[in-house]
């Protein structure tokens, strides 16, 4: 497993639908080692808070296995690393494999596997395409979001160590088929509340989903 590149990007505003809107999806790489600090990269910066960035949205990967579907699917988009918006483009490491609370060691940072990413209409208005929110989310192809559990220093070509996390496991395509299916298999969502590194979005979501209990 190998980090293939690293992104970053400031907030921009762009327009959308007659107004202006902030938005940070916009990445481009960078070269060399890149600080990771406790909610984001050196050089980056997410625009709106309430949705994006915090403890369990420090960073956001994505497998650069999933461009080669999406230049199909778009063939009229640019599509280089950080096209999704991720910060760290990987290679080795898909959502079927990648668990909640599992560990990732790259260079002198480690990180840990919290939550699916959920797409906002900012990514429809990235390419252009309203319809491209419900066909990331029903491809399977989210990527993840990480939390910083030590900071570091990490570069393109470093080596990515997958560490398991102890105790029930459920992987990101698990968790984001259950967000988003009406009737998910009770058990399973219980299973899934119960996790200790589900970011605590996603924890109330399922609590809520389950009556409260």
């Amino acid at each position: 497993m190998e980090l293939v590149s690293i992104q970053v990007g400031r907030p921009r505003r762009v327009a959308w639908r007659g107004r202006e809107v902030e938005t940070s999806i916009w990445k481009t790489p960078v070269a060399g080692r890149v600080r990771v600090r406790e909610h984001n990269l050196d050089g980056d910066e997410q625009s709106d808070l309430t949705v994006h960035g915090g403890p369990d949205k420090a960073v956001y990967l994505y497998p650069s296995e999933h461009y080669a579907f999406w230049r199909r699917e778009l063939p009229d988009a640019e599509l280089a690393w950080g096209g999704f918006g991720e910060n760290l483009t990987t290679r080795g490491l898909l959502e079927d494999a990648a668990c909640i609370g599992d560990r990732i060691r790259c260079g002198t940072a480690e990180l840990a596997v919290s939550q699916p990413r959920s797409p906002c209409f900012k990514l429809g208005i990235r390419f252009g395409r309203p319809d491209l929110v419900k066909r990331f989310q029903q491809s399977g192809r989210t990527g993840f979001y990480l939390r910083v559990v030590r900071p570091g220093e990490i570069g393109a070509g470093d080596a990515l160590e997958l560490l398991p996390a102890s105790g029930d496991r459920m992987s990101i395509a698990e968790i984001a088929r259950l967000m988003t299916t009406a009737d998910a298999d009770r058990d399973a969502l219980r299973r899934a509340a119960a996790l200790p590194g589900l970011a605590e979005s996603w924890r109330s979501e399922f609590v809520s989903r389950l009556g409260g209990a």
